[in-house]
């Protein structure tokens, strides 16, 4: 018996419904992710692509900076781009599923007509980019120990605030890109890069590379309504510990302010969410968007 098998087969999940969906569309979204190569190339392709990805960043600062990589905000520079590749990955994750099974597999009006719930279907899709994202993470942070120094040791490191504001980050993270996904589904046209937009404009205005200080002034209000910003802040404060050099723009904040602000995202966004995807469902079904493809 296989291992998706055994844990089907689990009591917990056999006797719920969405348990069971949410299994299924973790395992589905896993081999679709995994299953283009071979084990060998597709473990080569995760190590390279996010250590090639920060390479970048590395080389634009270095150049502006001289080399600088000692000082302490290169540290947080670093960790933020890292910890940001989760933003990308479970923001663009759902959206993804809804169009491959649209436009790619073509079985959108199966999915939608058999008798699962398509909430926990596209939350066990995005677990697959989720579980990819945190391998890319932990290599790339791994790399910028080895390979830049770090100074992010176990024994300094805040496990209990890394641990919640994880957490909850991800949690919110799902949630916007449940409601991405939801949006998509009302789409006909123009959908490809509603995910990849939404990742990359707030890559600018969640203080991932660069304090929020340095954008306008009518700018700066955005990076404060966005939970990416406050994740990032605790994460970062969580691995350095407390001799981080971080960004001035939230030094009046504590850690357990920007748990507290992260969590009541999380319950907003949560509950959003949900009645977002029941109404963008029922208006693709209304429109008969549900199996439209661009090529209609």
């Amino acid at each position: 018996m296989t291992l998706p098998q055994r844990i089907l087969d689990l009591p917990a999940v056999r006797r719920h419904d969405n348990v069971r969906t949410f299994a299924v569309a973790t395992w589905l979204g896993w081999q679709i992710e995994s299953n283009w190569a071979d084990p060998f190339l597709f473990a080569v392709y995760s190590i390279v692509r996010p250590v090639a990805s920060v390479l970048i960043l590395v080389m634009m600062y270095g150049v502006i900076t001289h080399s600088a990589f000692a000082e302490p905000v290169f540290a947080y520079i670093f960790l933020g781009n890292a910890l940001y590749i989760l933003v990308g990955q479970i923001i663009t994750g759902v959206s993804w599923a809804i169009i491959d099974d649209r436009e790619h597999y073509r079985v959108a009006k199966h999915l939608y007509t058999a008798p699962l719930d398509g909430y926990a279907y596209l939350i066990g899709r995005g677990v697959a980019r989720l579980v990819i994202g945190a391998i890319s993470v932990l290599i790339t942070i791994g790399f910028g120990m080895v390979a830049f120094k770090l100074p992010i040791h176990p024994a300094t490191v805040d496990w209990p605030l890394l641990i919640a504001s994880t957490a909850l980050g991800v949690a919110t993270l799902a949630a916007l890109g449940l409601m991405i996904g939801a949006w998509t589904m009302t789409m006909a046209r123009h959908f490809w890069s509603v995910g990849e937009a939404v990742a990359g404009a707030m890559y600018l205005f969640t203080g991932a590379i660069f304090p929020l200080d340095i954008l306008p002034v009518w700018l700066r209000p955005l990076g404060f309504v966005f939970p990416v910003t406050y994740w990032l802040e605790a994460a970062r404060r969580a691995l350095l510990g407390p001799g981080a050099a971080g960004f001035k723009t939230f030094a009046a904040f504590s850690n357990a302010m920007l748990v507290g602000i992260l969590a009541a995202f999380t319950v907003a966004l949560a509950v959003g969410s949900a009645h977002f995807y029941r109404w963008a469902f029922a208006t693709s079904q209304e429109r008969g968007l549900v199996d439209m493809e661009t090529g209609y």
